[in-house]
C-alpha cells in the first residue's frame, strides 16, 4: 500500500511537469512563427544646393538626403527633420515596397531672410529608428560685385505718330520701344495724362516695338509715358502730342459717302445743245465739288455744303456743242468730297443729223452746172462768133452756054 501511494504520488508529479512543458511550448510557438526579421536602415548625411550662399535674400535652400532599406514586401517609413535651431518638422509618411534594397530620396526646402549659419539632420523613426549625419550650410546676404554684374537692366522709349494733328478727330498711335541685357519676359503699361489705358506681356531678347493707339474726342494736348513694371520698373521719356479738331464734334468722325445717280442727257438739234441732269448726295456733313466734262473736257463746275446727317440735291447743266462735240460724245458728271468721290456718264446724240450735211464736195463751185456742147442748145437771138453763110437758095448762078 505505501509503495502504491508512493507510485501514485511520483505519476502526478510527473504529469504536472509534461503539462507544463506542454503549455509552455504551446504559447511559444506562434510568437516565433509570426516575428519578421528587423528591416536595415541607413541615412546619408544631408546636402544643401547651396552649402555656402552669398547673394540677395530672402533666398530658398532645399536639403536633402538618402535613405537605404533592405526590406521584403511593403513597409512604411516615418521620418522628420531636426534643425540646428533645435526645433522639428512634422513627421511625414511615405509607403515603401521592394523585394531587397531600396533607396529613396527625401528633401525639404527653407527659406531665409537674413544671415544663417547652421545644419539640417533626418531622423528616421520607422520602421527602424536612425538619425543621420549633421548637414552643414551658411547663407551670407550680402551681393557681391559679381552678383550685381548680372542684375537684370530694362529701358524704355516713347513716342507719339502723329506728335501734332489738325483735323477730323481721329486715332493717335503711341509708339515705345523696351531694351533689356537679357532675355525677360517683360510687363509694361500705356499712361496717358496720368491715367493707364493698356498693359500687356511680352517677351523681349534684346529690344522690342509696343505700340496702342487711343482716339481723343475734342481737341487737346497731352503726354503719354511707357512704364515697364517687371522684371525691373522702367519708365520712358514723356511723350507730347497736340490734336486740333475741326469736325466741331464731340463723336468720332465718320467717312461720308458721296454719290451720284439719276444722270439724264438730251440733244437739241435745232440750237446744238446738250441739256443734262443729275443727282448728288452724301451721308453725312460734308462739302461736295461736282464737276461736268463733255467728251473729257470740263465745260461747268460748282460746288455744295451738306449739313451733318447729309443729303442729296439736282444739279443741272445746259451747254452748247462745238467742235467734234457736234457729232455726239460722252457726257459725265463727278462729285468729289473731302474723303470720298464718284461720278456717273451717259452718252448725247449729234446735233445735225447725216442728211444735213452738204451734197457737194466743198471745192465744188455752186454756178449753174455745164452740161456737154451735145446738149447744148444755142438760142436763135444769141449771136454765134463768125458763123459760116449759107448760100442762098433764090440766087441761082447763070449757066453760061458755051457756043456751038
Amino acid at each position: 500500500m505505501k509503495s502504491t501511494a508512493l507510485v501514485r504520488k511520483v505519476a502526478a508529479v510527473a504529469g504536472t511537469t509534461v503539462l507544463a512543458g506542454l503549455v509552455a511550448g504551446l504559447a511559444s510557438t506562434p510568437a516565433q512563427a509570426t516575428a519578421k526579421p528587423r528591416a536595415k536602415v541607413s541615412v546619408s548625411t544631408p546636402q544643401a544646393s547651396v552649402g555656402d550662399y552669398r547673394g540677395a535674400c530672402p533666398v530658398d535652400v532645399t536639403f536633402s538626403a538618402t535613405v537605404k532599406l533592405k526590406i521584403k514586401g511593403t513597409t512604411q517609413v516615418r521620418y522628420r527633420w531636426l534643425h540646428g535651431d533645435g526645433s522639428k518638422s512634422k513627421i511625414k509618411t511615405v509607403k515603401v515596397s521592394a523585394n531587397g534594397t531600396k533607396r529613396i530620396r527625401l528633401a525639404e526646402t527653407a527659406t531665409f531672410n537674413g544671415d544663417t549659419k547652421g545644419w539640417q539632420a533626418l531622423q528616421v523613426l520607422s520602421p527602424r529608428k536612425v538619425t543621420s549625419k549633421k548637414g552643414h550650410f551658411s547663407v551670407d546676404c550680402k551681393p557681391t560685385k559679381k552678383h550685381r554684374h548680372h542684375h537684370q537692366r530694362v529701358s524704355a522709349k516713347a513716342w507719339v505718330s502723329p506728335a501734332k494733328y489738325v483735323g477730323s478727330c481721329t486715332r493717335v498711335a503711341l509708339e515705345g520701344r523696351i531694351s533689356v541685357n537679357r532675355p525677360a519676359w517683360v510687363r509694361y503699361r500705356w499712361v496717358v495724362n496720368g491715367k493707364a489705358i493698356d498693359h500687356g506681356r511680352v517677351r523681349v531678347h534684346d529690344s522690342r516695338k509696343v505700340g496702342v493707339t487711343f482716339e481723343p474726342r475734342h481737341s487737346h494736348r497731352g503726354s503719354a509715358v511707357l512704364e515697364v513694371l517687371s522684371p525691373r520698373r522702367a519708365v520712358s521719356n514723356t511723350a507730347y502730342y497736340k490734336v486740333g479738331c475741326k469736325d466741331h464734334s464731340h463723336a468720332p468722325s465718320h467717312r461720308s459717302k458721296v454719290e451720284v445717280f439719276g444722270l439724264s442727257a438730251r440733244t437739241d438739234r435745232d440750237s446744238c445743245t446738250v441739256n443734262a441732269r443729275a443727282r448728288v448726295s452724301t451721308s453725312g456733313a460734308d462739302r461736295v465739288r461736282w464737276v461736268w466734262s463733255v467728251n473729257g473736257r470740263t465745260v461747268d463746275s460748282g460746288s455744295t455744303t451738306f449739313n451733318r446727317g447729309g443729303g442729296s440735291q439736282f444739279v443741272s447743266l445746259n451747254t452748247a456743242l462745238s467742235g467734234a462735240a457736234k457729232n455726239g460724245g460722252t457726257i459725265r458728271l463727278t462729285a468729289y468730297g473731302t474723303k470720298d468721290s464718284a461720278s456717273e456718264s451717259r452718252s448725247f446724240a449729234a446735233c445735225k443729223p447725216s442728211n444735213h450735211l452738204p451734197k457737194f464736195p466743198k471745192d465744188t463751185p455752186t454756178e449753174s452746172p455745164k452740161f456737154p456742147k451735145e446738149k447744148r442748145d444755142t438760142p436763135r437771138d444769141t449771136p454765134t462768133e463768125s458763123p459760116t453763110p449759107a448760100p442762098s437758095p433764090e440766087v441761082e448762078t447763070p449757066k453760061t452756054e458755051q457756043p456751038a
